[in-house]
């Protein structure tokens, strides 16, 4: 113990054992950090072509071992974290063999219109103008369900109303400047726009009822009976198929 005192109490014998310590940590990490560059590691790449606006899964994921030296820009490394069910950015196409990029993969709720995205097969998009009013004060949501009833005038004048469709979903509220009314904003915005799908025929008859002049069509939300205005009176009920010839018979075919 007294010779380790001793020498201890060198300065020389001192800085030459902490020189020594200090190449011994400088030695193990330089080794780490070589280690850590040239041990391979598993990345995910595309085994196919992916589209834009597709999302992205288990098929289309496959997994290389690369050096960490190899990686270079935002390259996404944990599939199941950040890439698996995402979609690929509106403007990016990944080609087979690539990586996947930071900025190439993005969440469902991020893609712009990604209502279109939930549009059910043989379906099709149709914007609906509403205002404040005919949206019930704006409290007509995305993922809400509506009634589509048809208002017309008989051949005897008299009032028709008939229900044309049932339990048709909301996609998406657009105010006038295509802006989704409910999104987190500070702005206050109108609804000007109702987007829902409806079968190719029914969104024809709608497109049809836009030009007649005795025809309204309604948006009232499922399980809420439809509200007369002032002045009118009891009308007839007609079914969907009523409505359907009433429409047509009104209607021009353009080549």
């Amino acid at each position: 113990m007294k010779k380790l005192k001793q020498v201890l109490s060198n300065k020389n014998t001192v800085t030459l054992i902490g020189a020594l310590l200090i190449v011994v940590v400088l030695y193990v990490f330089y080794n780490i950090r070589v280690n850590q560059a040239t041990s391979p590691i598993r990345v995910p790449y595309a085994v196919q072509t992916i589209s834009p606006r597709t999302q992205i899964t288990n098929e289309m994921i496959g997994y290389l071992d690369i050096t960490q030296t190899s990686i270079r820009g935002n390259v996404l490394t944990n599939a199941n974290t950040q890439i698996l069910g995402m979609y690929t950015n509106v403007n990016s196409m990944i080609p087979a063999g690539s990586l996947f990029y930071k900025d190439a993969v993005i969440r469902k709720e991020q893609l712009p219109d990604a209502f279109l995205i939930d549009i059910e097969e043989g379906h099709i998009a149709y914007n609906f103008a509403v205002t404040m009013e005919s949206t019930y004060g704006n409290s007509m949501y995305p993922g809400n369900y509506v009634d589509v009833y048809f208002k017309g005038i008989s051949d005897d004048g008299l009032l028709m109303v008939g229900k044309l469709v049932e339990n048709v979903k909301i996609l998406a509220v657009k105010d006038g400047a295509g802006h989704a009314v409910f999104e987190n904003s500070n702005e206050e915005r109108a609804p000007s726009q109702i987007i829902f799908s409806v079968t190719e025929d029914i969104h024809l008859l709608l497109r049809k009822a836009e030009y007649l002049r005795d025809v309204r069509i309604i948006l009232v939300p499922t399980n809420t009976s439809l509200q007369l205005s002032d002045g009118e009176t009891a009308p007839l009920t007609v079914t969907s198929e009523t409505i359907k010839q009433y429409i047509e018979s009104r209607s021009t075919e353009i080549e």
